[in-house]
């Protein structure tokens, strides 16, 4: 059985995404186990682990941080233990070394860059609410499969902008470009909501759970 552990500490949709891993486990024909949880042993024993995120990235990173030895069981299980993770929206945006909305909030720098509010085109409203095309600039396990220009949906003010451009995964144009999807080794992170992104985002969970980082 895959263990999926989706973390809940108070900053995410996590009900909608299990519904939506649900539905991309039967449409896969998989079979896994999803354990919404903050439970240190759970997460450890996990074969996948997914880290939801809305709301403001200080918000997020002192709910992560308010639960003791998370961040720490986290870090085993995905540095060391090389674990698939996925990180939807504020989730992704976590993985940065810093976040500036609200002052400089410190994230989990597994992947170096920072997190600031985008900066649209004439006419373009913020926050960025709605459809959008993902461009992929080169293959990735989790973006196989998804068609030709695949859209995803988006709610967001902030984005994600790696130090290194071989982090990034996807990119979308809201006047000017951003970073939709991150990616390195075994950690992957999308700024869409895979949960909303109806077919694009099932198959793309689909692909999550199926996913062995090289």
């Amino acid at each position: 059985m895959n263990l999926v552990a989706l973390i809940d500490y108070g900053s995410g949709n996590v009900h909608s995404a299990a519904g939506a891993l649900t539905e991309a486990a039967r449409r896969a024909d998989l079979a896994i186990e999803i354990a919404v949880t903050d439970d240190l042993a759970t997460i450890a024993s996990a074969d996948r682990i997914i880290l939801p995120g809305v709301g403001h990235y200080a918000d997020c990173a002192d709910n992560l941080r308010a639960r003791p030895g998370l961040v720490d069981t986290l870090e085993t299980a995905v540095l060391d233990k090389k674990i698939p993770f996925l990180g939807i929206c504020v989730g992704m945006q976590l993985l940065a070394d810093f976040g500036l909305e609200d002052g400089e909030t410190r994230g989990l720098g597994w992947i170096h860059g920072v997190v600031d509010r985008i900066r649209p085109g004439p006419g373009l409203r913020v926050p960025h609410v709605g459809w959008n095309e993902l461009a992929i600039p080169r293959p990735h396990a989790l973006l196989s499969g998804l068609g030709d220009q695949p859209h995803a949906y988006f709610t967001h003010s902030y984005a994600f902008a790696p130090e290194d451009m071989a982090d990034i995964a996807a990119t979308t144009e809201y006047g000017t470009p951003f970073t939709s999807a991150v990616a390195r080794d075994n950690i992957f992170g999308t700024q869409f909501h895979p949960e909303m992104s109806q077919r694009v985002g099932l198959r793309l969970l689909a692909n999550f759970l199926q996913w062995t980082p090289e």
